[in-house]
C-alpha cells in the first residue's frame, strides 16, 4: 500500500525557517518611499504646468478651465463709416457741392462729390448724349461754381398787401362825389412871371380874381354845390412815384443766392435740377457753415455805409479748428479796399464757433484745416 504524505513529525532546524511577516513589512516600506518620491516629483510638475496653462489662457479658475465649452451667442454689427477712423488724417474729399434741397433723396451709383444730402443728377430737359454729374446751367464763362439753384436764405421783407380795387358800388359813389364836389379856392395870392413877350413888353404880377373859400388847396368842382359834400370815405391810397411800394416777392428756395457758371453739358436724367453727391457729416457741416457766413455777409453789407465798386472780389484764407473756432485769419486780399475786406472777415468770425467736429471729420481733417473763400460784390 502506498502511504499518503502527512505532516512531518519532526521540526526543521530554526536556521532554515523564513520569517514571512518580516519580509512583507520591508516591501511595503520600500513602496511607500517610492510613492512619496514620485509624488514629490510629479505633483510640483503638474502644478507648474497648470499655472503656465492658466497664464496662457487668461485668468481662468481651475474649475472653469475644465468645464465643457458652451456655444456663444453671436451678434454681427456693421460699424458705420464714421467710426472706422484711421490713425492719421486721410486726404480731404475731392469736391464739396451744393445740392438742390427740393430734389428727392437718391444715392448716386458712383461719385466723388460730397454734400449735405444724397442726390442724383437730373434736369427738366435731359441731355441724352451727356454724362454730366449735375444739371446744366447758364451763366458766366469766367467763373467756377458748384451751385445749380439760386434762392434766398433770409425770408423777404413782408410788403403791405395792395388795397383791393373798389367795388362797382364804391366806384359809382366816387364818380357821383366827384361830379357834385364843391369847388375849393384858397386865399388869393400873387403869381410872379418873368420874361418878355414877342411885342417887347415885360410881364408883371397879378392878383387872383376868383372868390376864395378859405381852402388850403384848390379843388375843381361846382361853385354852387353844398359845402357838406366832400371827399367820400373809401378812397384809394395815392401812389408817390418817388417812393414806390415794395415789389411783391415770389416764394424763393431756401438756398444761397447763386452765381452760375456756364455749363451746357448737363445730365441725361429727367427731374428737378440735381447733383451727383453723397451725404457725409463733413458735407452737412460745411453747408451750415457756408449758409451762416452768407447770411452774415448780406447783413453786414446792407448795414455798411460804404459800398465797394461792382466787381469787387475779397479772398479770405482762414483756419478752422475741431472746436468750430476760427483760430487764425491767414490772409485777406481785397480788390475793393479795406472796408470790403473788413466786412468779409467779420462775416466769417462774428458767428463762430460753428460747432464741434464729428469723429469722422477729425479722422479726415485732423485737429484743424484751412479754407480759402471768395466774396463777390456783383452790384444790384
Amino acid at each position: 500500500m502506498s502511504q499518503l504524505p502527512g505532516r512531518p513529525t519532526t521540526q526543521s532546524p530554526r536556521s532554515h525557517k523564513v520569517k514571512r511577516p518580516l519580509a512583507q513589512s520591508e516591501g511595503d516600506a520600500e513602496s511607500v518611499i517610492k510613492g512619496v518620491i514620485l509624488a514629490a516629483v510629479i505633483w510640483p510638475t503638474f502644478v507648474l504646468l497648470l499655472w503656465l496653462a492658466t497664464r496662457h489662457l487668461g485668468s481662468v479658475s481651475p474649475e472653469a478651465a475644465f468645464k465643457p465649452a458652451r456655444r456663444p451667442n453671436l451678434e454681427v454689427q456693421l460699424m458705420p463709416d464714421e467710426y472706422l477712423m484711421p490713425s492719421k488724417p486721410q486726404k480731404r474729399p475731392p469736391k464739396f457741392v451744393e445740392t438742390n434741397p427740393d430734389a428727392p433723396e437718391n444715392i448716386p451709383d458712383k461719385t466723388d462729390n460730397f454734400a449735405a444730402q444724397n442726390q442724383q443728377s437730373a434736369q427738366e430737359k435731359p441731355n441724352p448724349d451727356s454724362k454730366g454729374d449735375h444739371a446744366a446751367t447758364e451763366g458766366r464763362k469766367d467763373f467756377e461754381s458748384t451751385q445749380i439753384v439760386s434762392g434766398q436764405l433770409t425770408p423777404p421783407t413782408e410788403a403791405p398787401p395792395p388795397e383791393p380795387p373798389p367795388t362797382p358800388e364804391v366806384a359809382k359813389a366816387l364818380q357821383q362825389a366827384a361830379e357834385a364836389r364843391k369847388a375849393e379856392i384858397p386865399l388869393p395870392g400873387f403869381e410872379k412871371r418873368e420874361g418878355t413877350s414877342a411885342e417887347g413888353f415885360g410881364m408883371n404880377e397879378s392878383k387872383s380874381t376868383e372868390k376864395t373859400t378859405n381852402a388850403t388847396e384848390k379843388v375843381e368842382g361846382a361853385k354852387d354845390a353844398p359845402t357838406t359834400v366832400g371827399n367820400p370815405t373809401p378812397m384809394q391810397a395815392a401812389i408817390d412815384p418817388r417812393k414806390p411800394q415794395p415789389r411783391l416777392a415770389l416764394n424763393q428756395q431756401r438756398v444761397r443766392p447763386a452765381i452760375f457758371a456756364e455749363d451746357p453739358i448737363g445730365s441725361p436724367n429727367i427731374g428737378l435740377a440735381g447733383y451727383d453727391a453723397r451725404w457725409s457729416n463733413y458735407g452737412a457741416y460745411l453747408q451750415r457753415l457756408v449758409d451762416s457766413v452768407q447770411i452774415q455777409f448780406q447783413r453786414l453789407a446792407d448795414e455798411s455805409r460804404i459800398s465797394p465798386p461792382t466787381g469787387t472780389i475779397v479772398t479770405v484764407k482762414f483756419r478752422l479748428d475741431s472746436e468750430g473756432k476760427v483760430s487764425e485769419i491767414i490772409s485777406v486780399d481785397s480788390t475793393g479796399g479795406q472796408q470790403a475786406a473788413s466786412v468779409c472777415t467779420s462775416a466769417i468770425t462774428t458767428r463762430a464757433p460753428y460747432g464741434k467736429w464729428t469723429d469722422d471729420m477729425i479722422a479726415m481733417l485732423g485737429t484743424s484745416t484751412e479754407f480759402t473763400w471768395k466774396f463777390y460784390y456783383l452790384g444790384p
